[in-house]
């Protein structure tokens, strides 16, 4: 079930809150943004800030766990040892939420467009902490939290990611 929301994600505290329309919490959830911090830059590996929107949603169905490149499941069902094999890869699993900026020359559009940037709030491995930087320009959830997240918003729901 969709209702009208806003996204806030808070590069300090490590959170993403869902808020209702009537500006109340409804849910805050620990996530892990960029290892390098807040960025704009293209291939910076940075989290970009600012006031974005979910452009698109991908997953909707797909096991937990699902494996995703270029959006698109793989047909693999993450397990451990496939970390073991790539431990540098960000692991982009079970949901896809794709972000785009709102703000030209900020976020969107050139060289700091986070869209182009492939920009996501994505499930991760169970084994990765949250609540600290160590992605690579991502926001990551839990698995059962994107899935939850994913379920209680449509596309074009607002997000701000501010420090």
């Amino acid at each position: 079930m969709t209702f009208k929301s806003n996204i806030e994600i808070n590069l300090s505290d490590q959170t993403l809150t869902l808020y209702c329309a009537e500006g109340t919490t409804r849910q805050t959830y620990p996530v892990s943004t960029a290892k390098k911090g807040p960025g704009q830059i293209m291939n910076s590996n940075c989290t970009p800030l600012g006031k974005h929107i979910i452009r698109a949603k991908v997953g909707d169905g797909q096991p937990t766990n699902t494996v995703f490149r270029g959006r698109r499941p793989t047909g693999e069902i993450y397990r451990f040892d496939m970390r073991e094999v790539e431990p540098e890869r960000d692991w982009i699993l079970t949901r896809i939420l794709w972000l785009s900026g709102l703000e030209i020359g900020y976020n969107r559009l050139g060289n700091v467009d986070t869209m182009r940037r492939y920009i996501y709030i994505h499930g991760s491995p169970d084994e990765i902490e949250l609540g600290q930087p160590g992605s690579h320009g991502c926001i990551r959830m839990s698995n059962t939290d994107v899935i939850h997240l994913f379920d209680s918003i449509p596309v074009g729901t607002p997000v701000l990611i501010y420090v």
